[in-house]
């Protein structure tokens, strides 16, 4: 099993050199790692002893950030090394300020683990949520390196619970602690005699609400918001799918509604497509910035709505790195992906206290489901949904106010997995 597990893996690599030339995500996933050996070496003597934390991409980072952080709260002399498996983890967070170095995780090999742990000679390791890379693990078992997994979540058919899982298994077995997520992991795990586990919930949720408390304004969307009386929706990491829908249904509103659209791909065909789409004039944030400066400190709104260039049905978001804070300015949200593979950060939204709608395929997702059960969540199948649902917040402020209550709620009861994570693994650091 451990053969084909490495025959899995080169088999992998070789399918993604083979589609490079006509898959950018994988063209980028070969080119992000050329120089990978280089740009370590350089590092290695600034990385000795350190904290490694792997994440497969920017989602899984915002679970790892929590944890991160507390450690150097508590051990600010320790280097930190995050690795990211997907192109679009490692060149969001790149040159994230605070840590030695940001790199992607060599090839899953078994010279690959080795070097990589001679290297830099970690002092714990941390892989987040659903990262298993059998050869780096098993090196990290060989050479002692306590190791841990944070914000776990297992389901009965994964391998690891099947009669061809035995390699898998042994992977958990490589874990000092193994940090789940809800009690079905729990039991799952238990179920194999895998006793090293906790029930500490998701660091996600410790994220967003720190993200709440943080000060900074945004000035750009407060002039929207106060450009108008009408209600906000802010329309977070959306597909053309989900854009399509928003604009019918607010098309058909009685009421009218301003949209905040931020697109989960930043690109030019993209932003074509909202423009397009969406409630006409659209205005564009970097636009806005330019010839208004408010992103600026100090700079203050215009002091009419007359003068307003904000004063539209729909600003188009062209600018990474908002959608966490601008949440804050909506009255209602929407959360993008669900009318494709699945619905992305549902708990920003939640944490700001806002109505959390998305799309039917959100099956996979426990936030979501969560968010439903606390009559803060609602999924939407066509425009007519989202119309009806749309149309309830702006009539009944009632409505919304409880919707807007049970959303924070949800999230505040269900912090505290760092603190868990920081108990287990303190002794090691």
């Amino acid at each position: 099993m451990a053969l084909l597990i490495g025959l899995g893996t080169a088999l992998y690599h070789t399918g993604i050199r083979l589609v490079a030339p006509f898959v950018p995500k994988a063209r980028q996933w070969i080119e992000g790692r050329k120089g990978l050996w280089q740009r370590l070496e350089a590092k290695a003597d600034q990385l000795q002893g350190c904290v490694w934390i792997h994440c497969a991409s920017v989602g899984e980072f915002e679970q790892a950030r929590p944890v991160l952080d507390a450690i150097q709260r508590e051990r600010p002399d320790l280097p930190t090394l995050i690795t990211f498996f997907s192109p679009s983890g490692y060149e969001a967070r790149r040159h994230f300020a605070g840590v030695t170095h940001v790199e992607y995780l060599p090839p899953d090999s078994a010279a690959n683990a080795v070097r990589l742990i001679e290297l830099v000679r970690p002092k714990l390791v941390i892989f987040i949520k659903y990262e298993f890379w059998f050869q780096h693990l098993m090196a990290l078992s060989r050479a002692k390196i306590p190791t841990f997994l944070v914000s776990g979540i297992f389901r009965p058919s994964q391998p690891f619970f099947r009669w061809y899982g035995a390699e898998h298994r042994a992977m958990l077995r490589t874990f000092r602690t193994l940090f789940v997520q809800n009690p079905t992991s729990l039991e799952l795990l238990r179920g194999l005699g895998i006793t090293n586990v906790v029930l500490s919930g998701d660091t996600r949720f410790d994220r967003v609400v720190e993200i709440t408390t943080q000060p900074d304004d945004l000035p750009i969307a407060v002039a929207f918001r106060k450009a108008s009386s009408y209600p906000v929706l802010v329309a977070g990491s959306s597909w053309p799918a989900d854009e399509r829908i928003i604009a019918q249904a607010v098309a058909s509103s009685s009421k009218n509604i301003r949209c905040v659209v931020v697109p989960h791909e930043l690109s030019t065909e993209h932003f074509r497509a909202v423009i397009e789409c969406m409630p006409a004039p659209v205005i564009r944030w970097n636009d806005i910035a330019t010839v208004l400066d408010l992103d600026a400190p100090g700079k203050s709104d215009p002091d009419t709505p007359e003068e307003d260039p904000l004063n539209a049905p729909t600003l188009l978001v062209d600018r990474m790195g908002l959608l966490s804070r601008l949440y804050k300015y909506a009255d209602i949200t929407y959360v993008g992906g669900g009318f494709g593979s699945g619905i992305h950060n549902t708990l920003e939204a939640a944490a700001w206290g806002k109505p959390v709608i998305f799309g039917p395929n959100y099956d996979r997702f426990a936030e979501a489901h969560g968010l439903i059960e606390a009559s803060a969540g609602f999924a939407v199948k066509n425009a007519r949904d989202l119309h009806t649902l749309l149309q309830r917040f702006v009539t009944d402020p009632v409505a919304l106010e409880q919707a807007s209550m049970a959303a924070r709620r949800y999230v505040t009861e269900r912090a505290g997995a760092t603190a868990q994570v920081m108990a287990g693994i303190r002794n090691v650091l």
